[in-house]
């Protein structure tokens, strides 16, 4: 299984309503994250799931990924944060027809989970940065990490 693994774009510092969950994107950070999605669209990127946090920035950066792949986004209240591999994995299991896959979240949950799933890969996501796994196995540490996209890079191929 190919999984990818986006982390959010630029979201607000503060919601309306003073919530973390609520933190809508940035007018720049919804840009940025379409320049991206061509990125991702020139890539070739096909998925058959995209799976997002229920958290309003999550959101909306899989709404603005998943019109540009043709692909509805599935909020997932187990991708909030502090989810983990583990449960990410659980998660996968039930999707067994699925060969690609996105899933939109938060760090440090996404670092964490891309070291969980290699075997120990050290990597920082930055917001709207993207990561490739080569998943062998639905079992920690069977996944090879392919390539981590920094939100630049994205957006250049996206230009």
């Amino acid at each position: 299984m190919e999984l990818y693994l986006l982390r959010h774009a630029i979201a607000q510092e503060r919601s309306n309503d003073g919530s973390d969950s609520a933190r809508m994107l940035t007018p720049e950070g919804a840009e940025k994250m379409r320049i991206g999605a061509r990125g991702l669209q020139r890539l070739g990127v096909a998925l058959d799931r995209l799976l997002t946090s229920p958290l309003t920035r999550a959101r909306e950066t899989a709404e603005i990924v998943g019109a540009a792949l043709d692909v509805a986004p599935e909020t997932v209240g187990a991708l909030a944060p502090g989810c983990n591999a583990a449960t990410l994995l659980n998660l996968l299991a039930d999707m067994p027809r699925a060969r690609s896959v996105m899933v939109v979240g938060h760090e440090p949950d996404l670092s964490r989970m891309i070291a969980d799933l290699t075997g120990g890969s050290r990597v920082v996501m930055k917001k709207g940065g993207l990561a490739l796994i080569d998943l062998s196995s639905l079992e920690p540490g069977a996944g090879s990490l392919l390539w981590v996209l920094p939100p630049k890079v994205l957006r250049a191929l996206g230009k």
